[in-house]
């Protein structure tokens, strides 16, 4: 394995890193964190809070004030960076890595007795951890020392008890108990022979294989409503995949969840934040986490013979070649074109629209299951990309239980592009990981075709309803036409905010034109001129974004206001290819080009009037 990324900038960075942990300076998330000579396991280095070794079940680490915040914690403790070590000992040879690791595990032993402490309270965590020391000993495991090989089976032993009597069946019965059941599993295959092993493996299997019939839908999409969770989902069933001997139903559900993480990757095979994401990865968490899915893709594509999701063979070396094998690499001579087409996820309710490098995505589905814990308040949000460029963006999530103020603002409405109606969420936040009264979502009607997509649903909550027409003219124009309105006590004006969080920097030409600037490209977002002259704003109430879990940055954020009785209409382009001059789009013509797609008319419309852009586009 290693002798196939030896010399690549995979191996270059992947020692880098390595030296970084000889120091003890830990990329964890978005943050490094230097802990000194001595690691403290439990200790939450970011607010300088350690709780101790009481038994498990009487550890509040849901309590950030008495125990810290126990993301960051776990993070350190799922050990994933021993097997970057592991790796790095492999790619070099270099005994020190190796040294490194013995002492880590004989510190970590030693400070987390069994069932005791914040470091057992998440089986799920522990599962993972126990995954980890698993790859250790199959990378680094011939240069350990005997004992310490020894205290890691029973160690690794007592975690499989940990995991098997605490899985996550009423708590998080999502990715914990996935996870949970991938790492039982591979745990019964260790222990060929001993006692209750063979249960592991197979209680292990079964719920894996129940998870996927419950959480991946029919069209391949992940339940949760999240981008970043069904990711963490395809790497689980995938990995259990490449250990086990999984059933030709097993593999068409796998292939279904790796073609809608193709389509939300895109020509620029970037992951884009839909609903939460916690930073984490299933198999080495290093580097931008919008790139995660590369990885992913070329060990599907290897996996499920689809070749076109390789991409490059680079996107081979962090994860396929230590899951399956220097075999990767053979007869990659010519890799196929990849090819994306539209397309709508009837039950995620996502509309991927793509014509060449662009693409954009709108979020027409419902909140998840039970108590939508990882959900975000976002229906009928769009986010658009050109190539690398992100032109408008998920905020992302930042944190989960350390602020309930900027938990509650990343999940909210406002933090996404859509309609808030009334100053409220589209649903009631209901602690953390929980949504009262989520909305009702309708798709009216798909449309997709050589030269444009169309996509009509509605939104409705607590006596509001937020209708959104989009539509993409290919190659590069995406046309919006929000509807709203509230019911109930109409006798005094509400407030509507329509709002747009571009991931590039922004320069206002006007005062409904905005540039969209980035190195790769420059764009345009232009709203309607009815009303009062859109806010520009960066940090204060809605100018955030939080590009990975615990980094919080200010951004800019875009606001449109209107105030009325009855129905209100909002108008606005997003130009993929901006060239021309400051230019105005007013309601009238934006309604004028939506009901001529509707009613099946011309093909043709003007959709600038008072531009100096072309003034005729073909539509269908």
């Amino acid at each position: 394995m290693a002798q196939a990324v030896r010399d690549t900038p995979y191996a270059q960075t992947t020692i880098a890193c390595a030296r970084q942990l000889l120091e003890h300076r830990f990329s964890l998330l978005g943050l490094e964190i230097d802990t000194g000579p001595d690691i403290l396991w439990r200790r939450d280095y970011c607010n300088g809070t350690e709780s101790g070794t009481r038994y498990f079940r009487r550890i509040p680490y849901l309590d950030v004030s008495r125990v810290g915040d126990h993301k960051m914690i776990w993070e350190l403790n799922r050990h994933q960076h021993l097997v970057l070590l592991g790796q790095a000992y492999r790619l070099t040879g270099t005994v020190d890595f190796v040294n490194e690791i013995g002492c880590q595990l004989e510190s970590w032993i030693e400070a987390n007795p069994f069932q005791e402490g914040i470091n057992w309270t998440s089986a799920l965590e522990v599962g993972i951890r126990a995954l980890s020391w698993i790859w250790v000993l199959h990378l680094a495991g011939d240069a350990l020392d005997d004992a310490l090989r020894a205290r890691m089976m029973t160690q690794l032993f007592r975690h499989g008890l940990h995991v098997a009597n605490n899985l996550s069946y009423y708590f998080s019965p999502n990715t914990h108990l996935l996870g949970e059941a991938v790492a039982l599993h591979a745990l019964g295959l260790l222990f060929p022979g001993v006692p209750g092993a063979k249960t592991w493996e197979t209680v292990g299997a079964q719920i894996v294989w129940d998870q996927m019939q419950r959480q991946v839908r029919s069209d391949g999409s992940h339940f949760e409503q999240s981008s970043y969770y069904h990711l963490y989902a395809l790497d689980m069933f995938l990995f259990h995949a490449a250990i086990s001997k999984p059933s030709p139903t097993y593999l068409a559900s796998l292939m279904r969840m790796a073609e809608y993480l193709d389509a939300l990757a895109g020509p620029s095979q970037t992951l884009p934040f839909l609903g939460d994401d916690d930073g984490g990865r299933f198999f080495h968490p290093y580097g931008p986490r919008t790139r995660f899915p590369r990885g992913t893709l070329a060990t599907c594509g290897i996996f499920l013979n689809r070749p076109g999701w390789i991409r490059q063979n680079e996107n081979l070396y962090e994860q396929a070649v230590w899951w399956l094998g220097p075999r990767v690499f053979d007869n990659l001579e010519a890799l196929p074109e990849p090819h994306w087409e539209s397309r709508l996820f009837s039950d995620a309710g996502t509309a991927v629209m793509t014509s060449g490098d662009n693409s954009c995505i709108l979020d027409a589905g419902p909140f998840g299951p039970y108590r939508s814990g990882h959900s975000h308040s976002d229906t009928l949000s769009i986010v658009a990309r050109s190539n690398e460029s992100e032109l408008l963006i998920d905020a992302g999530s930042f944190t989960y239980v350390g602020d309930a103020h900027w938990r509650d603002f990343f999940r909210g409405t406002a933090a996404h592009n859509t309609i808030r109606l009334r100053g409220c969420d589209q649903a009631e936040a209901a602690g953390p990981f929980a949504w009262r009264n989520p909305p009702q979502v309708a798709i009216r009607q798909w449309i997709s075709k050589v030269d444009a997509d169309y996509l009509d649903a509605d939104c409705s909550y607590r006596e509001r309803r937020h209708r959104r027409r989009a539509l993409f003219l290919k190659p590069g124009l995406l046309f919006v036409l929000d509807q709203v309105e509230c019911y109930g006590d109409d006798s005094r004006p509400w407030l509507a905010e329509q709002f747009w969080h571009p991931g590039t920097p922004v320069v206002r030409l006007s005062p409904e034109c905005f540039l969209l600037a980035s190195i790769a490209a420059t764009s345009m977002l232009v709203l309607d001129s009815a009303a009062e002259a859109a806010e520009l704003i960066e940090g204060g109430d809605f100018g955030w974004r939080s590009p990975v879990f615990g980094v919080k940055e200010a951004a800019p954020a875009i606001v449109k206001r209107r105030q009325g009785r009855g129905m209100l209409r909002f108008g606005a382009v997003v130009m993929f290819s901006a060239t021309a001059a400051p230019c105005t789009l007013t309601v009238a013509s934006a309604s004028e080009v939506v009901e001529m797609l509707l009613s099946g008319g011309s093909n043709e419309s003007i959709l600038f009037p008072e531009s100096g852009m072309p003034q005729r586009r073909s539509i269908v």
